[in-house]
């Protein structure tokens, strides 16, 4: 009998590990040395492409037969930024008066930490599940996620195996562990304009063609557009402008040309090509009646999604409601997860630890947030593999 590894100190040993985007810095060996006792059995994933840093995934099993109830996250971080804004080293992995304090502590080794303690624990008091538990861990969440989730689930289908179900421990409590399920998330998609103009003199203003008038045109008609008033499970998508560019230092010259950005954060209502066919028409109509030239490109980061609410959330309310004495909200707030590569392969959602203080100098989470997470996860499998949902 193998002995439960405690959440804290697995929690330690992946926080000490510097594994800023796309480095591993042994994050991945931790986690599978950790496995190994349990019975899974490991396969060190690593993919690029041209022009990308090689990345380091893990893809961990127990048991061969279905259901396969996958947990997916990542163990890469974002930069620590100023170490001297870190009241404790920021990969120190320290507990201070009942908090652990380092990069990667809500965001999120320790969900992965909590989630493997309860395995663990469901093997200790049931044995093995009449099924399979899986964990799908990438390096390159954080990143451009080209050799992450998305080139794991490839090597999965290309093996013939299947997830029936998957939980993504990403950070979603807005209080506690368990106050909150993501059941969806917005898409993401970025777009870049440039108005072409032609260069004059601002003597001679009828002699050029001034852009910046054009853009502030497209500008203004894209922050009048409504794009919706939500949905049941998704609040209005919203279109923000991030940079305005002309790079004109010279007082008496039209620019030729000028540049801006926005983004959208889009529910189900919409789809990446939807958008785009309305924002060309409005940039065609402006052209048209102003002159000039705009060109339009885009970035979809993700798609929105909804694991619609039924007979597998249920199962994860029930057991956060036995296990915390919560009763959760099942929200799709927030920006994008991998969960928007495992959806086109299984039902998902995302629970997790509180997320204040993810990204920012002194992350940090109470342990009893930990060991409460640990205690969500275990009713999670209990129920699962007493009765899968279809």
């Amino acid at each position: 009998m193998v002995s439960p590894p405690d959440p804290i100190a697995l929690s330690q040993a992946l926080i000490r590990c510097p594994s800023v985007t796309p480095a591993d810095a042994g994050a991945l060996g931790v986690l599978e040395n950790a496995l190994v006792p349990l019975g899974f059995l490991c396969h060190r994933l690593k993919f690029e492409e041209p022009g990308t840093e090689p990345v380091e995934n893990l893809y961990a099993r127990l048991g061969d037969r279905s259901p396969n109830f996958c947990f997916a996250g990542h163990t890469d971080v974002v930069p620590p930024g100023d170490i001297a804004l870190w009241p404790h080293g920021p990969f120190s992995g320290v507990v201070v008066d009942g908090v652990l304090h380092g990069r990667g502590a809500a965001d999120m080794k320790s969900a992965i930490a909590a989630f493997v303690a309860s395995v663990a624990r469901h093997i200790a008091r049931h044995g093995k599940p009449d099924g399979s538990i899986s964990l799908l861990v990438t390096g390159d969440e954080e990143g451009v996620a080209t050799n992450g989730t998305a080139k794991v689930l490839q090597w999965l289908a290309a093996r013939g195996e299947t997830i029936e179900h998957c939980l993504v421990g990403e950070p979603t409590a807005t209080a506690e562990a368990g106050d909150t399920i993501k059941i969806g998330r917005r898409g993401s998609m970025t777009v870049r304009a440039t108005v072409k103009g032609a260069q004059g003199h601002t003597a001679y203003p009828q002699r050029a063609t001034n852009p910046i008038p054009i853009m502030a045109e497209l500008i203004a008609r894209l922050c009048a557009w409504e794009l919706d008033r939500g949905t049941d499970h998704f609040e209005p998508s919203t279109l923000a402008f991030t940079t305005v560019d002309v790079g004109n230092p010279a007082a008496n010259v039209i620019p030729a040309s000028a540049r801006t950005a926005f983004n959208i954060r889009f529910n189900d209502r919409h789809t990446p090509d939807s958008l785009m066919a309305k924002i060309e028409a409005i940039a065609a109509g402006i052209a048209k009646t102003k002159g000039g030239e705009i060109a339009l490109e885009r970035r979809v980061s993700g798609v929105a999604f909804l694991t619609e609410p039924g007979a597998y959330t249920a199962l994860l309310s029930s057991a956060v409601q036995r296990a915390a004495n919560i009763a959760p909200v099942l929200s799709t707030g927030g920006g994008t997860s991998d969960a928007r590569f495992i959806k086109d392969h299984c039902p998902v959602a995302e629970l997790g630890l509180s997320g204040a203080t993810m990204h920012k100098s002194g992350e940090c989470i109470p342990v009893d947030e930990i060991e409460r997470l640990s205690r969500i996860y275990e009713a999670v499998i209990e129920a699962y593999f007493a009765s899968p949902p279809p």
